[in-house]
């Protein structure tokens, strides 16, 4: 694989990770290490699903038992045993990440505190060591202790940040958003917890970027009561001209996330997310794609108020055959995808509300071969949701 490009908010990982070793793997090894990672990628969710601890815990139960027949019992450690009742212990006291990285989550708040001197934290921590000896010397010795006075101590930075004024409720009905999109009514007029942040263009127009035609067909599609239209076309009667001026982001907040889009190039790492979609069989399946831009276009589909629609252009990207390269046995559980590097036509599907954003991910160029002329993929590694519910 080639280097991983990460957003800045994953912190640092290796630039590049092999994964040579796959082909030499047997069969049941395999399936030990797919269902080991599947279990971690489930379980470190901040928004853990009743039937997703029932996966793990079957997982768990399959990756011990591979185990046992491959290696022997005597390899079936206290541990392995105890991973029996991580379900459990999620059911009594909530996901792993609400009463086990806790304390790690407020450590980063004390840490957040700090200055950061370009990330370099250890001469910042023996700084404040020393700060911290020379203040307890004045307190002990009483000398110079109206200086104390003035000392203003700067306000811990939390890194669970509060969802805006979203409530429990409002919290759960827009994390259902982009997981029911068979039911899902959304046009993207609806409130989000989150923003659409700068830098922005503004009163760009539709023609510029070649999609007015793909937003008269999202709107026709997302109000199925009304019909919409290009300004100066005959026929108009009963129907809505569009405006074809919009303003054109960088950038959205969704959460404590932040999404990116090629509009700007700093922010491009942040730019890959995944959505699902309906076919026309009513079967769901999830696409990566890569967010061109945000942007807010203002219309009135009552013919009485304007209201902001919060949208973004994506490019999706083409599904391959080869699509679960590392599944074992047939079964699609796939923690790595392979799809194509290059992007679908343009399309209605371009046009997304960003309540229907999934999650993010981090692409990867991979080659199944060692030839010079083997094609190259995309693989596709998802990350988790960084929102909570309260």
């Amino acid at each position: 694989m080639n280097e991983f490009q990460v957003p800045a908010d994953l912190g640092q990982i290796p630039g590049k990770i092999y994964c040579v070793l796959w082909e030499y793997l047997e069969e049941v090894d395999r399936k030990i290490l797919t269902y080991f990672v599947r279990i971690c990628h489930l379980f470190v969710n901040r928004i853990l699903e009743t039937k997703s601890l029932d996966e793990i815990h079957k997982k768990i139960v399959d990756v011990v038992t591979l185990i046992e027949k491959k290696y022997g019992r005597n390899v079936i450690t206290s541990n392995l045993h105890l991973s029996f009742h991580l379900s459990a212990c999620s059911y009594d006291f909530g996901p792993l990440y609400a009463f086990w990285c806790f304390s790690f989550e407020r450590m980063n708040g004390i840490l957040g505190s700090l200055s950061n001197s370009h990330r370099q934290i250890k001469p910042e921590l023996m700084c404040r060591l020393i700060n911290d000896n020379r203040i307890n010397e004045m307190i002990y010795t009483e000398n110079n202790t109206k200086g104390l006075e003035i000392l203003n101590t700067r306000q811990s930075v939390g890194s669970l940040s509060e969802m805006d004024q979203f409530g429990h409720d409002e919290m759960r009905r827009f994390w259902m958003y982009s997981r029911t999109i068979q039911e899902s009514t959304i046009s993207g007029k609806e409130l989000f917890p989150g923003e659409i942040l700068k830098p922005f263009s503004e009163n760009i127009s539709l023609s510029a970027d070649g999609i007015l035609d793909l937003m008269i067909a999202y709107y026709n599609d997302t109000y199925e009561n009304l019909k919409f239209q290009k300004p100066f076309e005959t026929d108009s009667l009963n129907s809505i001209i569009i405006p074809l001026k919009i303003n054109k982001y960088c950038r959205c907040r969704i959460g404590s996330e932040i999404f990116g889009s090629t509009f700007s190039p700093r922010h491009q790492k942040s730019s890959y997310i995944l959505a699902k979609f309906a076919s026309e069989d009513d079967s769901i399946d999830i696409y990566p794609g890569q967010i061109q831009f945000f942007f807010v276009h203002e219309i009135s589909t009552n013919r009485i108020n304007m209201e902001n629609h919060y949208l973004a252009y994506v490019c999706w990207y083409k599904k391959i055959k080869n699509r679960f390269y590392f599944s074992v046995n047939k079964e699609q559980i796939c923690n790595v995808e392979l799809w194509d590097t290059e992007f679908y036509p343009k399309s209605r599907d371009c046009i997304i509300p960003v309540h229907h954003i999934l999650g993010r991910f981090v692409p990867v160029k991979y080659k199944i071969s060692d030839r010079k002329n083997a094609k190259e993929y995309l693989a596709v590694n998802q990350i988790n949701r960084k929102y909570n519910l309260r």
